[in-house]
């Protein structure tokens, strides 16, 4: 008598169950990973944009007798047009140029000081142009 033995033709619930939860495992690890990527990359192009924007307001202010530029009333206008800047930049996070300190404007210029967090907080001495989180506060890491 010949006894053939029957080949497993497909996988059984237990091993597929292994594998989901395997699959589940490198997912909750990796899939976070992606989500900081970008924070870092926003954070990384606010603070170059920061350093780049702020030498420009420091040369406007050696060519104009020390005076800031008229953010209040011209915008970006007097950076522009005195061939500092080709145009407004926009803030990566809020994706505007605008000033003020409502939610969605980009940038905020004004006599900030550093208070005893070393945040920047208004009513201080330091002129500087700052960069607005989406909801219109400064983002305090990125300030200096």
């Amino acid at each position: 008598m010949i006894i053939r033995s029957q080949a497993r033709k497909a996988f059984t619930l237990i091993e597929i169950l292994i594998v989901v939860v395997i699959l589940g495992i490198l997912a909750a690890v990796v899939i976070p990973q992606f989500t900081n990527a970008a924070d870092d990359a926003n954070s990384s192009s606010v603070r170059t944009q920061l350093q780049t924007l702020r030498s420009q307001i420091e040369l406007y202010r050696i060519e104009n007798q020390g005076s800031d530029p008229a953010f209040a009333s011209t915008g970006w206008a007097d950076l522009i047009n005195g061939g500092y800047l080709p145009a407004p930049p926009k803030n990566p996070i809020t994706g505007t140029s605008n000033f003020g300190t409502s939610a969605g404007d980009g940038w905020r210029f004004g006599a900030f000081q550093v208070d005893g967090s070393n945040n920047w907080a208004s009513g201080g001495t330091t002129t500087v142009l700052l960069a607005n989180q989406a909801d219109g506060t400064i983002y305090q890491d990125w300030a200096d």
